[in-house]
């Protein structure tokens, strides 16, 4: 579990204390920002919500042989097979967005889960959703690749488009423009609600993962071939590619920046999380997750189900990256001395991490139905909240860390209190 090869130590521009970057106002007089058309702000309508749905704690109506613990607050179960993605606005975190296999969209109130509209119209599993920087906007996208985008406090659509099949999308942290990539290896760019579209050509082979840099001028999208790319957004043009030894040998699952951009981190099924510098494009180190001894036997055939990265994130207040594994590894990597700090061992796979805005703390939801909160300082588990029958396919956690929403393959989205007071 060694750190792969590169070079020395890494100078960390000394944003370990930097707090709060996600929501800074304009970019200011950038190119991309003159670019893109700015839309007012507008408070979000306190319209009565058209219908309730939530359960009490007593209608947990779990599956057979699952436990009948519930630690959350709220559940939301008008979603009628598993719920695969869920979204917080930004702005005040009051509102969450999920899609689900019954290719349905729903926004809802967090705090009692009362239905504020459904986004509908789709015909295929909703697999992405996201409200824009402001909480103007949501994006719903479904696998077929039609993506429809609602104006939250009408309720109303006012832009889609179909694309090939959706593999990722999402929201410019600045400007109403919406990103996304697709099987056919190309990467899209809209202006919302104008839809003045720009498109980036990968390799013939599905656009995997991508995100923009807080720059906003920029995006890194992860390739099936093992290749990264980072694209110029406003010219359109590849900046960096990583291929052959510097890219992956499997293909891309995730990627990450830290909060100032300078550093992203790419995951993929090969089992190696990669740091790369985003100015030279080049690889800074490699974090190879060796294969460990099976607590069990093997029997054949057993021997092809590899571990794979599922997640990683970037610490904003320590030069701390965590990155989660299928086969239910947390490690905690020290970025200045490119070094394993902590292994956190979950019994079953890891779906996806969030670090906390504000602090070392790291949550993981796996496939055994958990939330877990880390200290990644010590390496210790803080707390572990429990109420789904199935697993956790997708979490948030809100700024200020107090609640996590999650959803599940029990058809049901829930909220979890998780501000409690020995912390």
């Amino acid at each position: 579990m060694e750190p792969g090869e590169g070079p020395g130590p890494l100078g960390l521009h000394g944003d370990e204390e930097i707090i709060e970057v996600v929501e800074l106002g304009p970019p200011g007089p950038d190119d991309l920002a003159e670019e893109m058309e700015d839309v007012d702000f507008e408070d979000e309508g306190a319209e009565e919500p058209d219908a309730e749905a939530w359960d009490s704690e007593d209608d947990e109506g779990l599956e057979d042989g699952m436990e009948a613990q519930d630690d959350s607050e709220v559940t939301f179960s008008l979603h009628s097979a598993s719920v695969f993605c869920v979204s917080l606005d930004p702005k005040t975190n009051t509102l969450a967005v999920t899609g689900g296999e019954d290719d349905k969209a729903f926004v809802w109130r967090v705090s009692d889960g009362e239905l504020l509209f459904e986004c509908s119209g789709h015909k295929d599993s909703v697999t992405c959703a996201g409200f824009s920087h402001d909480s103007v906007f949501v994006a719903t996208g479904d696998m077929s690749g039609l993506i429809k985008v609602w104006r939250v406090d009408a309720k109303e659509e006012v832009w889609s488009f179909e694309v090939g099949d959706l593999e990722w999308m999402e929201w410019h942290p600045q400007a109403h423009v919406l990103l996304a990539g697709t099987a056919d290896g190309n990467t899209w760019m809209w202006k919302i609600p104008s839809g003045d579209c720009k498109t980036f050509q990968g390799p013939a082979c599905p656009a995997t993962c991508g995100r923009i840099l807080p720059d906003g001028k920029r995006a890194v999208v992860g390739y099936e071939d093992g290749t990264m790319r980072i694209w110029d957004l406003k010219q359109g043009t590849s900046l960096h590619v990583l291929k052959g030894q510097d890219g992956h040998q499997d293909p891309l699952t995730c990627v990450a920046s830290n909060q100032d951009g300078s550093l992203i981190m790419t995951g993929s099924v090969d089992c190696h999380a990669k740091l790369v510098n985003s100015a030279t494009g080049k690889v800074v180190c490699v974090f190879k997750m060796e294969s460990v001894t099976p607590k069990a036997p093997i029997g054949e055939g057993e021997e092809a189900e590899s571990n794979s990265v599922e997640s990683l994130g970037f610490c904003n207040v320590m030069p701390l990256a965590a990155v989660g594994y299928l086969d239910g590894t947390l490690a905690i990597y020290d970025l200045s001395t490119q070094s394993l700090r902590h292994k956190c061992q979950h019994e079953s796979g890891i779906v996806q991490l969030l670090w906390e805005e504000s602090s070392a703390v790291v949550y993981t939801c796996s496939l055994d139905g958990a939330v877990r909160l880390w200290d990644a300082r010590s390496g210790k588990m803080i707390s572990e909240y429990r109420g789904h029958s199935a697993e956790i396919l997708d979490f948030a956690v809100n700024k200020d860390a107090s609640i996590v929403v999650t959803t599940s393959g029990d058809h049901q989205a829930k909220v979890f209190c998780v501000q409690r007071p020995d912390r």
